[in-house]
This record gives C-alpha cells, sequence and structure tokens, in this order.
C-alpha cells in the first residue's frame, strides 16, 4: 500500500447491469477483463491499495460477486434497497461503516481508475478537503471523498442519482488528473473488449 488512508471505501456493487445484459443472465461485475480477471475484483483491488478497509455494496441474492469481493479483501454489506438505486445502495454503505472518519466512494464497473488518482482523493480528503472528486478534461469522475460531516446527507440519499445533488450544492474541491479512468465504466459487452 503505497498511501494508507484513513477514509473508508465504499464499493458499489448492486446495479442490475441491464445494458449489458438485457435478459439479467450475466452479472457485468463478474464479466471477466482482456486479461481474466473480473471488473468487479480489479476495482476493488484499487480501492484497497490506498483505503484499508473497502464496504462493498451488493445487491440480495449476488451471493457469487459477494463471495469474490469477501476473497477480493471487501467486507460485503448486502443493501435490501438496491433496486431503488444508487442512492439508496450509497446509504446503506454509509450506515454500515458508523465508525469511518470520511468515505471513498468507487463504483464497481470503473476497473481502469489509476491508484494514484485514489491516491490523491485520499490525501485532499484527509488534509481536510470537505468533497473530493477527480476531474478528466472538465469532466467530473470516480472515485469521490465525503469528510464525515456528510454522514446525515449521504445516509438519507435514496434512489438513482447517487450523491449528484449533494456534489452540486456543495463546494468540491477539484482535482485536475491526467486519468482516463476516472471516466470510463463497463455498460456493455463493447465497454468490456475497449477497457
Amino acid at each position: 500500500m503505497a498511501y494508507a488512508s484513513l477514509a473508508t471505501g465504499i464499493l458499489l456493487a448492486a446495479g442490475l447491469g441491464s445494458r449489458f445484459d438485457p435478459d439479467g443472465l450475466q452479472n457485468k461485475l463478474l464479466a471477466r477483463m482482456p486479461d481474466g480477471t473480473p471488473v468487479a475484483q480489479e476495482a476493488a483491488h484499487r480501492l484497497l491499495k490506498v483505503v484499508t478497509r473497502v464496504l462493498a455494496v451488493v445487491r440480495p441474492g449476488a451471493e457469487t460477486l459477494a463471495r469474490l469481493l469477501n476473497d477480493a479483501g471487501c467486507d460485503v454489506v448486502f443493501a435490501a434497497t438496491a433496486e431503488r438505486g444508487m442512492g439508496a445502495s450509497l446509504a446503506v454503505g454509509i450506515e454500515a461503516s458508523d465508525d469511518a472518519e470520511g468515505w471513498i466512494v468507487a463504483l464497481a464497473d470503473m476497473p481502469r481508475i489509476a491508484t494514484s488518482t485514489i491516491e490523491a482523493v485520499a490525501q485532499a480528503l484527509n488534509s481536510g478537503a470537505s468533497i473530493v472528486a477527480p476531474f478528466y478534461q472538465g469532466q467530473r469522475g470516480h472515485p469521490v471523498g465525503f469528510g464525515i460531516e456528510h454522514r446525515d446527507a449521504l445516509m438519507a440519499l435514496d434512489g438513482d442519482t447517487g450523491a449528484r445533488a449533494l456534489l452540486m450544492s456543495q463546494r468540491v474541491t477539484r482535482l485536475d488528473v491526467d486519468d482516463p479512468g476516472i471516466l470510463r465504466d463497463v455498460d456493455t459487452p463493447e465497454d468490456l473488449r475497449n477497457i
């Protein structure tokens, strides 16, 4: 571990991934990247290089994914409210980490975020920033860091917009990074081939 963050990682892995497989037969987070590594496992490994504790939020019934993330080193939390969207899943992760001093929120379908970007978010958060987000070529990406003062607002989230409203209403410490991985998620099989 190059930089040990004080924050708790939240890896959101409770989505349906319906654009990847409209029939719901294959979980995109278990799909293998060109090197054979499952998407969610790679995302977890990168986050675990910076934070010592990662809570992976998965939907009920995703036992194979839960085992994979547990074996990768994450603590797994099942979100009974996952069908309500990303905001609801994030709230479950925040509630399950009541001892956290802050959070770095990452998405399990984004396996190419550079470890240096995660470290930069962690360092800014540990240095007192309230909300931290990386930007690549003017676009905000992931992961996003939140200080402890946002705990109640994060726990109140619901629906599918995640923390977008919070990010729009608060001053965000902007980190410009040379990392296209902060914008590249796996939504379709083609995305997986090009990752």
